[in-house]
């Protein structure tokens, strides 16, 4: 079993993280800009703005790196490829998309019904930037 090769997890997943990053660009500007607002408003919160969106870059990028780190990791025992990708996007949108979510529902942050937008987005976008991120990985 050979070591992971990290330049290729952290280029990997810097492709992956850009691939988030238009993604969710994409909901937050245009699929669910005014649902978003309105839960802002409703809970006097101001609408995001320069340093948040700044820690949401980054933190998309750093998901990005550690979805790659996650394939480099199984790619052993499950083999190269988008479904070994797939398998690796899996418990990452279920931590870092669904679980996480699914809890701002159940504390009344968010409606089921843009969290279930947020959610089924989500799983796209994981999957196609783990893809994405896998096809530069090499060992």
């Amino acid at each position: 079993m050979g070591k992971i090769n990290v330049g290729r997890v952290i280029l990997g997943g810097l492709l992956a993280g850009l691939v988030i990053n238009i993604s969710e660009t994409i909901l937050n500007v245009v699929v669910v800009a005014r649902a978003m607002t309105e839960a802002l408003r409703d809970r006097n919160l101001p609408d995001l703005g320069g340093s948040t969106i700044a820690g949401f870059v980054f933190f998309a990028f750093l998901l990005g790196i550690v979805t790659v780190w996650l394939y480099a990791a199984i790619r052993p025992r499950f083999g190269p490829g988008a479904r070994t990708a797939i398998i690796a996007a899996l418990f990452v949108w279920y931590f870092a998309y669904f679980y996480s979510t699914s809890a701002t529902v159940l504390m009344g942050f968010y409606s089921a019904k843009l969290a279930a937008v947020g959610i089924v987005w989500g799983f796209v976008e994981i999957v196609l930037a783990s893809i994405a991120g896998a096809w530069l990985y090499k060992e």
